[in-house]
Formats: structure tokens, C-alpha cells, sequence
């Protein structure tokens, strides 16, 4: 027994160190930057809430055009080898369009007249919530790349590494990425926590002062991205005056750091379908007509799959077969609708829960979705991503009770029982702590089998196209919410913010509904899909 457990301590906690490469550290910071956004999201959710007069539906369809940037990884991963060693630029620009996005808000927190002489405090939002993504992906684009090509191919002798050992290394790698990313969610939480002690207390203005703080507190982001863009200039560095000493030869170091031996030539499809993903968007977007955002949805798969043809084509038959099966699994288990904004509403309006509780909420399921990723990173790497797949599905659609349950007061029967225990913050706390790590322990083993399939001369462009694909279903996800949304109403109430007049009265009655549907949707849709792509020429066996 206790040589057992002393295996299990050792292949989950000290191999994860063992396996720690300096090289790893540039990607981490990107991705600890990306977990850091988080800390604007509590302020957010209350700021339109409370300031603008959005809709549910409306701020669904926000969502999704809000997705769509991810595509761009397509042409943007191409770019990334063909500027391999200029790829720093790109996170200095998504820098620049975070730290844009975080001084809108700010104006709008602490200068909303001003700001409303220049646009609306509404179209100023939707432009905020545009930039911010944008940044990150063209940030993303290289953190992706830099992920894979952190991962060594030859051992200190050499050799190749075996396969068994390359795919524990990519594992290693994507579960430090999420663990940076959630480390990045953490921080924000903790210290939402502790700036929004007593809040609900405070004036409108006061309230105003704290989310100001917050945004204030968010220009730290994009200098985070920067500094791990500056580590890995400094890890070249070092990496290239370690070889001369060892003496190399500049073409050998030319090689193994600029990889000139893998040439990569210009393959303009992508950048076409990347310039036709922009102009259909602006064409589609700017025209108002019926039905838009499913028009751009259509015209981006339509060109996505055809980047996907392309990239096919530098891979065997049967692995290309298994790449479509898996990417089928991937979208479908990603698309699934949401509740949308509503869930959230009613949390706060009916449930009581503030914004120092939702961040308790997001603490709790930060730190557990770390532990959870540590502990579970050997079985990740030992088992299949349909097994994953399903095992998730299932636990989601089993975890989407206590909310549905909350809704209709099974806290008013639990918490007489019980004392007054197992009251609806406890019952949210419970539903948090198991629920929080699915979501980011799916994406590891589908990282990491992204980034092992890669080809060696298309690591970005390779990881680009399949995570623009991917990504896409985050779309299809907001458009099928957005619909839910449309014909299961939910409204939380807005006042005029002079007259504090009721402009649109809170009617959650259909919540539960939406709520059950969405689960439902959940559960069977992914399990669908594994089945008909097991049983079809596109199974899956990675």
C-alpha cells in the first residue's frame, strides 16, 4: 500500500517537475495573462446589470460576435512561422488592443458623461467587448506555437524521444498552460474577494469608485504578456550563447533556434480565407440584414473547412480520417448551449448572491480545477479523448441539477432540514466545487493532441486551423443560447438611473425551462456525435 501510494505521489506530483522546462515559461506568462481577464468579468457582469439596458438575447449575440475573432487564428498561426522570429510583435499588439479595451471601461466607470458626448455608453461597451478578445488571440496565436515548439524532440544525448515520452512532455506542457491560466483566474478572484467586501453596502457612487479600481487593477494584463514576450527574447539568448560555447557553428545554431531547417513557404489560402472571414464579417455585420450573425457563422465554417481540406493534405490518409472524427467530437461537445446571462441574473436578484460571493464562487473553482489537473494528468495522458469526452458529458448534464434545483426553491426544503445549512450559498458552493474543473481538463488532452499531430514545419499554422475550428463551436454555442434566449424570455429589472423609474420589470418564469433544455441538449448531443463517428470511416482511436 504504501509503495503504491508513493508511485502515485511520484507519477502525479514529482514527473510533473521533472518535466518542467525553462522553455516553457514564455507560453506560461502569455497564458497566466489570459487567466488574468478574469478580473474584470464579476465588474462586468454587474456593470451592464446595473448602467446599461442590454438584453439577455443582445448580449448573447454580443457574445458571439465577440467569438468570432478566434477564427483569425487561421491566417494569424500562418503568419506566426512565417515571422517566427519576429512573433513577439504580435503580443505587443494584442497588449496594446487589451490595454485599449480595460481604458474604455475605465472612462466609462469614472467619466460616463463624457464619454456618452463622444457615443453611447452602450456602443462604447459592444467596442470594448470586441477589442479585448482580439488582443488575446493575436496573443494566443503565438502562446499555442511557443507551447509546441517548447516541447523538446531529442533528449540530452540526441536521440528522439519515444513516443510514449513526447506525448507525456505535450501533456505536461498543455496542463501547465491551464494551470497557468487558472493560476491567472485565481489571482483576480482573491482579490475580488477582497474589493468587494461590503459592497452591497455602498452608494451608487461608491459602487462606481470599487469597479473603477478594478479596471484600474486590469492594466497589469497586458504587462504580463509582454514580460513573458521578453523572457523568451532572453531564453534565445541564453539558448544561442550556450551553444557557441559548446561550439557550434552558426549554421547549427541557425538550425536548431530559427528553425531554417524547416522552410516554411507562404500558403495563401490561409490569408485568403482569413481576408474573406474579415470582409464577409464587415459586409454581413454593417448591412443589418435578417439573420446576420447565422450568415457569418455559415460563411466562417464554410472557409474554415477549407483551410482544414488544405491541411489535410500534409497528413496520411488515416490520420486525416482520425483528425475529422476527433474534430467532430470537439465541436459538438463545445457547441452545446448555455443558459445565458439569465442564470446569472437570477442568482443575484432572487438568490442573494453579491459580487463577494461570486467570487467565491470563482476562487473555489479555481483552486479545485488546479488540483484537479494535477491529480488527473497521468490518466489524461494514458487515456482516449472520446472516453474523456463522454465522461465529462455525462458529469455535466448530472451537475446541472443543483442549478436547476435552486430555481425551483429545493433550498426552501434543504435548509429547514438541515438548520439552515444547506441553504442556496451552500448548495452553489457544493454544485461549484465539483463542477469547476471539467471544462478546463477536457481542453488538455485536446491541446495536447493538437500539439502532438502538428506537423514539423506547420506548428502554428497546424494548431491555428484546428483551434479556429474548434473555436467555432464557441460560436455555434452562443448562436444556439442566443435562440434559446429569444424564445425562453428572461428579463432582469432596469431602472432609469435618474428617476430610478422600473423601465423593464424581471420576469424569470421561463428560466426553468431554458434551464432544463439546456441540459438536456448537453447531455445528449456530444453523446450523439461519439457514437456516429465511432461507427463511421472517421473513427477515432488518439
Amino acid at each position: 500500500m504504501i509503495e503504491r501510494a508513493r508511485a502515485w505521489f511520484d507519477a502525479t506530483f514529482l514527473d510533473l517537475a521533472r518535466q518542467m522546462r525553462w522553455s516553457f515559461l514564455p507560453p506560461l506568462m502569455v497564458y497566466f495573462a489570459a487567466g488574468l481577464s478574469g478580473a474584470t468579468a464579476i465588474v462586468g457582469t454587474f456593470f451592464v446589470k446595473e448602467y446599461l439596458g442590454l438584453s439577455a438575447a443582445f448580449l448573447s449575440g454580443l457574445a458571439f460576435w465577440a467569438g468570432l475573432p478566434w477564427a483569425l487564428k487561421m491566417p494569424l498561426g500562418h503568419l506566426v512561422d512565417l515571422i517566427w522570429r519576429w512573433k513577439s510583435v504580435l503580443i505587443y499588439l494584442g497588449a496594446s488592443l487589451i490595454a485599449a479595451s480595460v481604458g474604455i471601461m475605465y472612462a466609462l466607470v469614472t467619466m460616463p458623461d463624457e464619454m456618452a458626448q463622444i457615443m453611447p455608453p452602450d456602443a462604447w461597451y459592444i467596442v470594448s467587448a470586441l477589442l479585448a478578445p482580439t488582443g488575446y488571440v493575436l496573443q494566443d496565436a503565438v502562446a499555442d506555437a511557443m507551447s509546441v515548439e517548447a516541447v523538446p524532440k531529442y533528449d540530452d544525448s540526441g536521440a528522439p524521444l519515444a513516443e510514449q515520452t513526447s506525448k507525456s512532455l505535450h501533456t505536461t506542457m498543455q496542463t501547465l498552460g491551464r494551470f497557468a491560466l487558472i493560476s491567472g483566474l485565481v489571482s483576480v478572484a482573491a482579490m475580488n474577494i477582497f474589493i468587494f467586501e461590503g459592497v452591497e453596502q455602498l452608494s451608487t457612487q461608491e459602487k462606481a469608485e470599487v469597479y473603477a479600481q478594478v479596471y484600474l487593477l486590469a492594466f497589469i494584463i497586458p504587462l504580463v504578456s509582454i514580460t513573458g514576450a521578453v523572457l523568451a527574447e532572453l531564453h534565445r539568448w541564453q539558448e544561442v550563447s550556450a551553444m557557441r560555447r559548446r561550439g557550434l557553428t552558426e549554421r547549427e545554431i541557425a538550425a536548431l533556434v530559427a528553425r531554417s531547417d524547416e522552410k516554411v513557404e507562404p500558403n495563401y489560402w490561409y490569408f485568403g480565407g482569413g481576408l474573406a472571414f474579415v470582409l464577409l464579417t464587415l459586409a454581413i455585420g454593417l448591412s443589418g440584414v435578417s439573420f446576420s450573425q447565422e450568415i457569418v457563422f455559415a460563411g466562417s465554417m464554410t472557409i474554415v473547412l477549407l483551410l482544414m481540406r488544405q491541411l489535410l493534405r500534409e497528413l496520411s490518409p488515416d490520420k486525416a480520417r482520425a483528425l475529422v472524427g476527433t474534430a467532430i467530437i470537439i465541436f459538438i461537445f463545445r457547441a452545446v448551449p448555455l443558459p445565458g446571462p439569465g442564470a446569472t441574473w437570477f442568482q443575484i436578484d432572487v438568490l442573494g448572491f453579491d459580487q463577494q460571493f461570486l467570487s467565491v464562487l470563482s476562487l473555489i473553482a479555481s483552486l479545485l480545477t488546479l488540483a484537479a489537473m494535477i491529480v488527473l494528468r497521468p490518466l489524461m495522458a494514458k487515456q482516449k479523448i472520446v472516453f474523456i469526452v463522454m465522461l465529462l458529458t455525462v458529469a455535466a448534464g448530472i451537475l446541472s441539477l443543483p442549478n436547476i434545483g435552486l430555481y425551483y426553491g429545493i433550498q426552501n426544503w434543504t435548509a429547514p432540514l438541515t438548520g439552515g445549512i444547506v441553504d442556496a450559498h451552500f448548495i452553489a458552493l457544493i454544485d461549484t466545487a465539483v463542477e469547476s474543473p471539467l471544462g478546463q481538463i477536457a481542453m488538455i488532452p485536446m491541446l495536447a493532441w493538437i500539439a502532438k499531430n502538428a506537423p514539423a514545419h506547420l506548428k502554428a499554422t497546424f494548431f491555428a486551423v484546428m483551434a479556429s475550428f474548434t473555436n467555432l463551436a464557441l460560436s455555434a454555442s452562443s448562436l444556439f443560447t442566443k435562440h434559446l434566449n429569444e424564445v425562453l424570455v428572461v428579463t432582469r429589472e432596469v431602472r432609469d438611473r435618474q428617476t430610478n423609474v422600473i423601465e423593464t420589470a424581471a420576469d424569470y418564469s421561463q428560466l426553468g425551462t431554458l434551464l432544463i433544455l439546456a441540459a438536456v441538449v448537453t447531455v445528449l448531443a456530444p453523446l450523439i456525435a461519439i457514437f456516429l463517428v465511432q461507427v463511421s470511416r472517421f473513427r477515432t482511436t488518439d
